[in-house]
């Protein structure tokens, strides 16, 4: 089956090449003084990653907007161009699009549209409307199909992600929506995905990152816990052999009972999956976003 896919992904990827070949969405240049007034003076700081902080924004357009300030790129400024050429040409419902970019005092990316804020607002703010089960359903078929689209629809394929309940935007429908995501290698003046002699070792232990990544948010979705340093206490519990004795202690108390018990299960043992030694997963994105599609009726959530 695996076979299959790339040779399905080979295919697609050469139509997509000659359909799209040049075609960039249209990204603005902003000046820095705009985006320093849109952020208030960058503290209305959402969250903070590797490759930079995240902020709040709201521009004269009255639209919410994430900026986020690039730290991790060299230098040169033909690599962020770069940069933005590739994020610009990303497509998908379930990732923030880009909209702009500054060259400023500081290398900034500005995003589109957070209206309804951070995934880690709504779990952990007791002023927030909960979030439903189908809503938090939607958000772990989101999360998953964007993943799926990044690895096997994009050349290069690999991608720097990130997934916690920080940086998955939701937007005024709560549609959920990757915001940190970034090419993985930097060589020279040129962006790169890593040297065919190392490929197989870095797949691996990107998604492996990846997918433990993805296993603590499902834990976050179901439980309503922080998942602060990776979530220690609900990743000890998840691997517990008799965790399912314990499952409805663990439920975030606002889903009340209010959820469907097969699929909760179903997702539990996603997390449980996911939960494992991160040089080898025990799968691959896309037989991940299968099982979810076979075993939680997420399929049918979609607007």
């Amino acid at each position: 089956m695996d076979r299959l896919i790339r040779k399905f992904r080979r295919h697609l990827l050469a139509w997509l090449h000659r359909s799209r070949s040049g075609s960039v969405s249209f990204v603005r240049q902003l000046s820095y003084k705009e985006i320093k007034r849109a952020t208030d003076d960058f503290q209305r700081t959402i969250y903070s990653s590797s490759r930079g902080a995240a902020y709040r924004a709201k521009f004269q357009d009255g639209g919410v907007s994430l900026v986020k300030e690039v730290s991790a790129i060299d230098e040169e400024e033909e690599i962020f161009y770069r940069e933005v050429q590739l994020l610009g040409r990303l497509h998908h419902r379930h990732l923030l699009a880009l909209k702009g970019f500054s060259m400023g005092h500081k290398r900034l990316l500005v995003f589109d549209n957070i209206e309804n804020g951070s995934l880690k607002d709504h779990l952990n703010d007791p002023l927030k409307t909960p979030l439903d089960w189908r809503t938090r359903l939607q958000i772990a078929n989101g999360v998953v199909a964007a993943l799926e689209y990044l690895f096997l629809f994009n050349e290069p394929p690999m991608y720097h992600v990130s997934i916690s309940s920080s940086n998955i935007m939701l937007d005024e429908n709560f549609t959920a929506k990757l915001s940190d995501v970034g090419l993985l290698n930097y060589s020279g003046n040129c962006i790169m995905a890593p040297h065919p002699s190392c490929s197989k070792d870095c797949m691996d232990q990107e998604c492996g990152n990846i997918i433990f990544q993805l296993g603590v948010l499902i834990l976050e979705l179901v439980t309503g816990q922080s998942s602060e340093m990776e979530g220690s206490d609900l990743i000890q519990w998840i691997q517990e052999s008799r965790f399912r004795n314990s499952i409805h202690k663990m439920i975030d108390p606002d889903l009340g009972n209010n959820y469907d018990s097969r699929e909760l299960k179903n997702l539990l043992n996603v997390a449980k999956l996911c939960i494992k030694p991160r040089d080898k997963p025990a799968f691959s994105i896309p037989q991940l976003l299968r099982y979810l599609q076979t075993k939680v009726d997420i399929h049918t959530l979609q607007n």
